[in-house]
């Protein structure tokens, strides 16, 4: 059995962490390198960080915090936000990452995920999509759930794996910080949709919500979620120990 994967994302902006609903209303929650040396230490299999405001602020990602994390954390560490170019992805390597989240700079240039790839291998390149139902189609949305680009976000994902993405963030905006449960419907497409390890995202509430997730897709691969990590309203070795009393392979 494949062991699934929990991973706290953790959304800095001016150099802290924030967490909102629907992608709005942010409010502060700590200190990045604080929280990632937290979750190293408690079992998380992976650390997302995501500079949330620097595409729509047209400015480059944290690339301090991220060295001195990189400096106290041992566990694979995703990056994203502002990355526009391949030489966005070198300095984020450089600089302690181990992969690299792609979202609107993939937008704004197709060709990126194929030039990444290529260059630092399919590996390094996570294809992080934020995707909403509009008119009964998920579609996809850049500058961090901001703007409505039209696309359809199957098709999407799925060219962009093509071209070497190796691993897929579904954020879905319909349930991000309601604490709802994560979106099963979308996520069970897009697995179906692609064969690279999907992460799924965006409304996690309590422990029962990461069990529903794999037993309903167990196709994902990993369970992604901020607010109840933060809050402490979901401990991740506890979280870890429910899985495999409901049969879900966990690494503790």
């Amino acid at each position: 059995m494949i062991t699934k994967r929990i991973i706290p994302c953790l959304d800095v902006r001016d150099g802290v962490v924030v967490k909102g609903v629907n992608f709005r209303d942010l409010k502060t929650v700590d200190s990045p390198v604080r929280l990632a040396e937290r979750y190293s230490g408690s079992g998380a299999d992976e650390l997302v960080f995501y500079d949330i405001t620097a595409s729509a602020e047209g400015r480059r990602l944290f690339t301090d915090v991220l060295r001195e994390t990189a400096k106290r954390v041992f566990i694979p560490l995703t990056v994203g936000g502002g990355i526009n170019t391949t030489e966005d992805f070198d300095r984020v390597l450089k600089c302690g990452a181990d992969k690299v989240s792609v979202n609107s700079g993939a937008i704004k240039d197709p060709t990126l995920v194929r030039r990444a790839a290529a260059l630092y291998g399919e590996q390094c390149v996570v294809l992080s999509v934020d995707v909403k139902r509009v008119d009964g189609r998920f579609t996809v949305f850049s500058r961090g759930g901001r703007d409505d680009t039209g696309i359809d976000a199957l098709e999407w994902i799925r060219a962009r794996v093509n071209d070497g993405a190796g691993e897929v963030v579904v954020n879905s905006i319909d349930t991000d910080g309601v604490k709802g449960g994560f979106d099963t419907e979308l996520l069970s497409v897009v697995c179906d949709a692609v064969n690279v390890p999907v992460i799924a995202s965006g409304g996690a509430g309590c422990y029962d919500d990461f069990i529903d997730l794999f037993r309903k897709v167990p196709k994902v691969d990993a369970g992604l979620a901020a607010s109840v990590f933060h809050f402490g309203t979901v401990d991740i070795r506890k979280l870890k120990e429910k899985m495999r009393e409901n049969g879900i392979e966990a690494r503790i």
